[in-house]
């Protein structure tokens, strides 16, 4: 395992990282201390950081020039303090910790390479299994995040500045506003790794917090910007050593100006030419600057409110406005810490001495308290000229606004008038230059983004297909719809359109609301009226509109579906604004279905009645299982006797088999898996004589020729994150498969993972969301890299009807649930288990016929032990410290569903009776989620083990996995922030079991608990618990307080119950 870091060293970014100490250190007599320049314990090679950078997708150069720092570390006894118990535990010394130099190997990072780990480590707290992200490296990814949105809303200048040896044009950041309180706020959480690295171990390092943050950042917006100025690529080739990267073909230069404008755009910025005038263009740039620089630290900021001219009365739809009304710009004054309160400038010119304690705050209709409120606010800065500035602000925008100039000619200013025309170039040109160059302006609130929010639109009137005899609704019946041309909530006739056109303004005000037209849409609106005959199309269509997923021919603006009749009852349940029918559970149900189960079973229907695809990613423990069959039960009863094909981890076979004959006891269920499954045609006749056929997502590619022969009514996709990545054999395959129906089942949530989203979305309902390159042309870049808000909703709209996920934590939910859940998670084992387990009782029968008394009850408590090791995990019935990875069931069902619970912020409780499975299980999961895993067993110390408790109870960011002997931990513990109990292996005793899981579950508790009890299917595990359950109601008189009641099981009963069935394996 090894944990990557990054941090900032004479301005350069690093990578290092740290690896677990190979041996323990000695620890130094006391007061001695850290030897300079020692090699850290934990340093992490260049070839191991290489590898684990490389196994994330990420390539250094061939020969990173790697680099031995001095990392300044807090130091106990001359034992360096790790990152992360992952690495080393913390010294059990109560000595004060000193900060101490250690040497690692770093690597320095050119830009490009700085971006690429950034952006990969993002929001991630492992690379690959195995690579850790550290919590500096998350912060730098952060920090990435920053400056990318201080690009996005052009928050930069080009500079000039001189770096040892050479002068270098770069696009320097610009924090004013918001983005200087967020720079304080990156500031206060930058961890001290990122600015603890030296070359020389003498000092400590000296360099500010902010100081390394401004400059990563500027370093950060600098590359941002050039990888887009001009549409210039950016390479990831590092350049040669000792040699300066440049142009090639570098054009000459009239004057240094013209060589700053070309060097911002190409190379690494690089300046040639005589080192005075460079000199001299420096200062040049930074008088350029300076106003930027004030215009920071003022407590007010110039504002420009745009006033529409008053209405002069109801126009008709084919009679506008003329375009010569009287339109304002105001100059006010906002206040930088609280950006409500307004100055208006005729109260700054009526001042005395022109400070802020004479001006007077306006707020429209503002109560006198509040309007007290804000001259205190005022009072704070009552030392500062506001006529002074506002003045210097005015005249800093006359370039953008030339009337601002000629308003200045007068005593005092207050704005300046225009017109339509004026109006409209002030909206869509002059406004966005004016908020680039810090000036806040207040536009109308009809006007948005992308212009006015009413604008010509193209609108479908649909009518709903009449039924003919006892065809049904069906989403391929053709409907028949009519395009419309539309503004708002009218409908406009040719007449109006030719109307408007006539007026030739920009913006025209139809009926009190003002509206953008530009002489193109006119035209292009008039040439769609006069073409757009009848359609048709299908209904399935006509849903894809409605959601927004269509487009209108002729290139006008889409505005959405009109219908009548069942297609309108249909887009209204669709969309929420009417409910879609609850059903109650079908008579063949063996259960009882909560009110939230059972609208999500009634939500599955309708979508399946129209043939729709659904996705259910209701939190884990909530059900999706009984929901899902309650809708086969259902139709199965309705005579639809066809069958659906269900696709699961290999963990969870055994799992759907043994709900489906608890719930739904009367539907024929197959299970095509293992193997002795059918390959044949036989595969296809028996296929269509059930109602459920399950099988594994490691089948569906390989039997895909198989499975794609059968007439499926539907297919269901369980934990339906396996296809989340399109170009996987399972996924094509997945959605390769023919179907009426189409169901997704996860517990994660899909709606957070707009990557994850197109696989899934089109698994389910084909073509909504396009094809993959316009998803990420329409959805995924303007999400991901700009934050969209307008593509959030947008793809929201297109989604949300397929998706339906509720939390535990809904208040709907969490008083509908009972306060402890106890469920069994069937497992299956894989072909190595099954061989070691069949060699194990091969071993234990000849032995088990001999023996009698005290050594037969040795026998069979021995072979009971190792049977369980094998279910468990190979590597612990075999000892030899290999390999966990795909070999036990159990193991993976585990990591499966804890993937589910980490992202939530969940806590979870994991017992095994066996102290070395722990140590497996910890390994394991540490690799895998990057997190600490704390372990409770019988070596554990008390301080230790107190230690250990506080940590897990604590709030915060405190371990959210506790592994525990189930010896060890079974009494007196409070572990009552643990909503999730597995039991990972059985101690076969009731009262042992809840006892354990009643840490968790006792006074304290808050939440609800889900207690999880592991069985590998087919073996003694899942026998045993049959012959517990049966007995159930005097278990524990039973089965005593120990194993030992199966010693006195007779021989042949023990024979079975060791015997292997053949559901258990997978393959």
């Amino acid at each position: 395992m090894i944990v990557l870091h990054a941090g900032v060293c004479e301005q350069q970014l690093y990578v290092w990282g740290e690896i677990a100490a190979l041996e323990q250190m000695r620890p130094a007599r006391r007061g001695k201390s850290a030897t300079p320049h020692r090699v850290l314990p934990y340093n992490a090679g260049v070839e191991q950081l290489s590898t684990a950078l490389a196994s994330a997708g990420i390539t250094l150069p061939v020969k990173p020039g790697a680099e031995s720092l001095c990392l300044w570390l807090p130091t106990v006894q001359d034992t360096p303090l790790a990152s992360s118990a992952l690495i080393a535990e913390p010294p059990a010394s109560v000595a004060k910790a000193t900060l101490a130099p250690w040497t690692v190997t770093a690597i320095p990072l050119t830009m490009p390479h700085a971006i690429e780990i950034l952006c990969a480590s993002m929001g991630k707290p492992i690379l690959t299994p195995g690579v850790v992200v550290g919590s500096d490296l998350a912060f730098w990814a952060t920090v990435l995040r920053f400056a990318g949105t201080l690009t996005a809303q052009h928050q930069f200048l080009p500079s000039l500045a001189w770096e040892p040896g050479k002068y270098r044009a770069h696009w320097q950041p610009v924090f004013v506003g918001a983005m200087s309180e967020g720079v304080a706020l990156l500031t206060k959480a930058m961890p001290h790794a990122c600015r603890a690295l030296t070359r020389e171990a003498l000092t400590p390092p000296q360099t500010p917090a902010a100081s390394v943050l401004t400059s990563t950042i500027g370093a950060m917006v600098d590359q941002l910007v050039r990888s887009t100025t001009n549409g210039t690529a950016v390479t990831l080739a590092a350049p040669a050593v000792g040699r300066r990267q440049r142009t090639p073909h570098a054009p000459s230069f009239n004057s240094v100006h013209d060589q700053w404008l070309y060097r911002l755009r190409t190379g690494d910025g690089t300046m040639d030419g005589e080192a005075e005038a460079l000199s001299q263009f420096v200062e040049q740039v930074g008088e350029w600057q300076r106003p930027i620089a004030v215009e920071a630290a003022t407590p007010f900021r110039l504002c420009l409110r745009l006033e529409e001219p008053p209405p002069p009365g109801e126009e008709s739809l084919a009679r506008g406005s003329a375009g010569r009304e009287a339109w304002y710009v105001r100059y006010l004054l906002q206040a930088t810490e609280d950006p409500s309160l307004l100055l208006e400038t005729q109260q700054v010119w009526g001042s005395t001495n022109g400070s802020a304690k004479n001006g007077h705050a306006t707020r429209g209709h503002a109560t006198r308290g509040r309007a007290r409120k804000g001259a205190a606010a005022l009072q704070q800065h009552n030392d500062f000229n506001v006529r002074e500035y506002l003045l210097g602000a005015l005249g800093q925008v006359t370039g953008i606004c030339p009337e601002v100039e000629a308003s200045l000619k007068t005593a005092t200013p207050q704005g300046y008038a225009l017109d339509t025309t004026g109006a409209y170039q002030f909206l869509t040109d002059k406004a966005q230059a004016l908020e680039l160059c810090g000036v806040r302006v207040l536009l109308p609130a009809w006007w948005t983004r992308k212009g006015t929010k009413l604008r010509l639109a193209a609108r479908a009137q649909v009518q709903s297909p009449r039924l003919r005899g006892n065809s049904g609704l069906s989403l391929d019946a053709i409907a028949e719809f009519q395009w419309q041309v539309a503004l708002g909530d009218e409908v406009l006739s040719l007449e109006e359109l030719q109307a408007l056109a006539t007026l030739k303004q920009p913006l025209v005000r139809v009926r009190g609301q003002w509206v953008q037209m530009s002489a193109a849409e006119i035209e292009t609106a008039l040439a769609f009226w006069k073409n757009q005959a009848a359609t048709r199309a299908s209904v399935r269509d006509v849903v894809r509109m409605a959601l927004g997923a269509g487009q209108p021919p002729g290139g006008m603006e889409f505005d959405g579906v009109t219908a009548e009749g069942w297609i309108a009852e249909l887009l209204d349940q669709l969309d929420g604004r009417v409910p879609f029918a609850e059903l109650p559970p079908p008579p063949g149900f063996h259960g009882t279905l909560r009110p939230y189960q059972a609208r999500g079973y009634s939500w599955l229907e309708f979508l399946h009645r129209w043939g729709l695809g659904a996705c259910l990613a209701d939190d884990m423990g909530l059900g999706k299982t009984i929901q899902t069959l309650s809708l086969l039960q259902r139709e199965w009863e309705g005579g639809h006797k066809r069958p659906v094909l269900l696709i699961c981890p290999t963990s969870v076979v055994g799992n759907w088999s043994k709900e489906a004959a608890r719930f739904t006891p009367d539907l024929p269920v197959l299970v095509h898996h293992g193997l002795t499954r059918t390959k044949s045609a036989e595969f296809i006749t028996a296929a269509q004589q059930h109602a459920l056929i399950l099988s594994s997502y490691a089948l569906l590619h390989r039997d895909f020729a198989i499975l794609k022969e059968v007439p499926w009514a539907g297919v269901i996709l369980d934990e339906a994150q396996n296809i989340k990545n399109p170009e996987t054999k399972q996924a094509k395959a997945a959605r390769a498969l023919v179907a009426d129906y189409r169901v997704a089942l996860t517990g994660t949530p899909v709606e957070n993972n707009i990557g994850d989203l197109w696989s899934i979305m089109e698994f389910l309902n084909p073509g909504f969301l396009g094809n993959q390159s316009e998803f990420k042309r329409r959805f995924f870049v303007p999400i991901q890299a700009r934050r969209d808000p307008d593509a959030v909703t947008q793809l929201k709209r297109l989604t949300g009807p397929f998706i339906l996920r509720r939390l535990k934590t809904d208040k709907s939910i969490i008083t509908d649930l009972p306060e402890k859940m106890e469920m069994k998670v069937f497992c299956t084992l894989t072909k190595e288990q099954a061989s070691l387990y069949a060699a194990v009782v091969k071993e234990a029968v000849p032995t088990l016929d001999a023996a009698e008394g005290i050594q037969r009850r040795g026998v069979i408590l021995a072979t009971l032990s190792k049977l369980k090791q094998v279910c468990n995990h190979p590597t612990q019935f075999l000892g030899d410290n290999s390999e966990l990875l795909g070999r036990s069931g159990k193991l993976a069902r585990l990591t499966e569903m804890l993937e589910e619970i980490i992202p939530l912020g969940e806590r979870v409780l994991i017992f095994t009776q066996f102290t070395e499975m722990g140590t497996l299980l910890r390994r394991h999961l540490q690799e895998h989620f990057g997190r600490e895993v704390l372990f409770l067993h019988g070596g554990t110390t008390k301080p230790q083990r107190d230690r250990m408790v506080e940590r897990f109870q604590a709030e915060g960011e405190g371990p959210q996995v506790f592994l525990l002997s189930l010896k060890a931990g079974g009494t007196g513990l409070n572990l009552t922030r643990a909503t999730h109990v597995f039991h990972f292996d059985r101690w076969w005793n009731p009262a042992v079991e809840n006892q354990a899981t009643d840490r968790a579950f006792r006074i304290g508790q808050t939440k609800n608990v889900q207690v999880h009890k592991f069985l590998c299917i087919g073996t003694l595990e899942e026998k045993i618990d049959e012959m517990i359950e049966r007995k159930q109601a005097v278990a524990e008189a039973v089965v005593g307080t120990g194993e030992g009641w199966l010693t006195e099981l007779s021989t042949v009963a023990l024979k079975e119950l060791f015997a292997l069935r053949k559901e258990a394996v997978s393959e």
